[in-house]
């Protein structure tokens, strides 16, 4: 037996145990709807923090400690992700905090690839939206279970049992409130708990919802006095509920076929703490992941982990360049020498790192769960495995579908190395997706993006990071489907559309104008290849 297998061995009990007590999740939300807020309020529940503040900070108020990047806090929104750790009740929480705008979703896409778990949240008024769809494509790929928090119930919004028959009959996942408002939406009163024998919560705000609201149990006696009609719609409710069946199944839930929902409003803190103990109490602990070769690698077995996210100059006093690797298996000790397994070339992890927010920390430890932060990662991208002992490769992550492309070309001829190192650096980091074609040849490769605003971001790193200003020609393409080497030559001689090659992976890409010209091409060649990326169907496009 090795060495490193011995020590696995011997480390197998106490990695075991601290996976257990590992919950690895991220909020998956469209724009608006209160993913930032609700991070902060989670963090402020498990004591992480000791005050909450609005996504736009007014006076004292800072904002929300997860958005950190200028541009961040300049726009107001989640561009990046980060990863929070809190320890809560003796489990420790791994919050992967995922973009929030629909312009840099494809970061949260990635970083689903990280997760055991995702809570939805839906604004009470809109209920399902376009992104929240998308995003669901990514975690039923997956097969992963899905907590619902429907929040904004303290403002005007949509009937609860309106939006339950939205989310099975638009994405089929069976919903099974673990909780019901009491008060229509605008008029929240408190929440009956269906899983604790209808216990009764009311809720009582606190100052500009900064800190925990305050929390009052009631009888049922004492509710039916207290709000009345209010509380007699909300049994009738219930009852029907459990007429339909609509009770939670654990077997269900972890196969992602049913999901728990939960009410609340996450500014005022209402309904946080009953969030926070579902997710405790029926989030999976890290389990065992496939390998390239399809075998489950179990979490006891000597260390490997995968890289989901790549983010260069995190600290303004440093070109740093940081790699956010989650722990598959085995446990992690800060100086550990691994195998890179891209190249099998050494990676030493003398500094390693835990991000929440802007704070840094050493990170000595970490088990199946963890996500780690490794500085000066130069020689990694997104989807690589590092590994310990006996060779080990976690599957590649995917590619999400692009809905905006642009032509990208040097400023200045006499920076094109700068431009190319550039190009291929922001192409490995995930930052875009670069496309290539004999046609337009490599001094004019295609940048293929989520959302509009990843070229902004991509201009400015190419001009101060890399000293090779670029102008961009967008064009006027807003799909892509897959496609093969048989299916290329037809395609690419078709109006309304053109052929390109994915440089990461290689994959021929078919670029189309709109979702009616795809329909009209189907139509016309049933049998070219045209097959959607994740996160692509027309559906979650519309």
């Amino acid at each position: 037996m090795s060495v490193t297998a011995d020590n696995a061995t011997q480390k197998a009990p106490e990695v075991a145990a601290e996976a257990a007590r590992r919950r690895t999740f991220a909020v998956i939300s469209h724009p608006d709807a209160g993913k930032s807020t609700l991070t902060e309020a989670l963090a402020l529940h498990a004591a992480a923090i000791t005050s909450a503040g609005a996504v736009h900070g007014k006076g004292d108020r800072r904002g929300v400690t997860s958005d950190w990047m200028e541009m961040e806090q300049a726009r107001g929104i989640s561009i990046t992700s980060a990863a929070l750790r809190i320890d809560y009740d003796g489990r420790v929480l791994n919050l992967l905090d995922t973009p929030g705008h629909a312009d840099f979703s494809e970061d949260t896409y990635r970083v689903l690839s990280a997760v055991d778990c995702a809570i939805m949240l839906l604004d009470s008024a809109k209920g399902l939206e376009p992104q929240t769809l998308k995003l669901f494509d990514v975690c039923r790929a997956r097969r992963m279970p899905v907590i619902t928090f429907v929040n904004k119930w303290d403002r005007p919004g949509r009937e609860p049992l309106e939006l339950l028959d939205e989310i099975e009959q638009r994405i089929g996942l069976r919903p099974t409130p673990m909780n019901w408002p009491v008060g229509i939406a605008g008029d929240f009163r408190g929440l009956i708990d269906r899983s604790d024998g209808d216990g009764y919560t009311k809720f009582h705000r606190t100052p500009g919802g900064a800190t925990k609201a305050v929390e009052e149990r009631l009888t049922d006696e004492q509710a039916a006095a207290a709000e009345d009609t209010a509380w007699e719609q909300a049994r009738e409710e219930i009852e029907l509920l459990g007429e339909i069946g609509a009770d939670f199944d654990e077997e269900s839930f972890r196969a992602g076929e049913s999901s728990p929902v939960l009410f609340g409003a996450a500014l005022p803190n209402f309904g946080i703490s009953q969030l926070l103990e579902t997710l405790v109490r029926l989030a999976p602990a890290p389990a065992a992941q496939p390998d390239a070769k399809g075998e489950p690698r179990p979490i006891t077995a000597p260390f490997a982990g995968q890289v989901f996210k790549m983010q260069a100059n995190m600290d303004k006093a440093h070109r740093d360049r940081m790699a956010f690797v989650r722990v598959g298996s085995g446990r992690f000790d800060r100086g550990m020498v691994l195998t890179h397994a891209a190249t099998g070339r050494p990676f030493a992890t003398k500094y390693t790192q835990a991000v929440f927010g802007s704070e840094r920390s050493t990170i000595e430890t970490a088990y199946p769960g963890d996500v780690i932060a490794l500085i000066n990662a130069q020689a990694l991208s997104v989807g690589d495995t590092l590994y310990d002992g006996p060779r080990v490769e976690f599957p590649p992550i995917p590619s999400f579908a692009p809905e905006h492309f642009a032509v990208a070309r040097a400023v200045d001829a006499g920076r094109y190395k700068q431009f190319q190192r550039g190009i291929s650096q922001l192409d490995s980091e995930g930052v875009v997706q670069v496309l290539s074609s004999d046609v337009r040849g490599e001094q004019a490769p295609v940048l293929a993006a989520v959302g509009p605003l990843q070229f902004d971001v991509v201009k400015h790193r190419m001009e101060h990071e890399f000293r090779a200003p670029i102008e961009l020609s967008h064009l006027d393409y807003s799909l892509a489907r897959r496609t093969d080497a048989a299916s290329a030559p037809v395609l690419h001689g078709l109006s309304g559309g053109e052929v390109l090659t994915r440089r990461s992976d290689g994959e021929l890409l078919m670029l189309v104008h709109n979702k009616w010209r795809l329909r009209v091409i189907e139509r016309d060649h049933p049998d070219l290849v045209l097959e959607p990326l994740l996160a692509g169907g027309v559906e979650a496009a519309e």
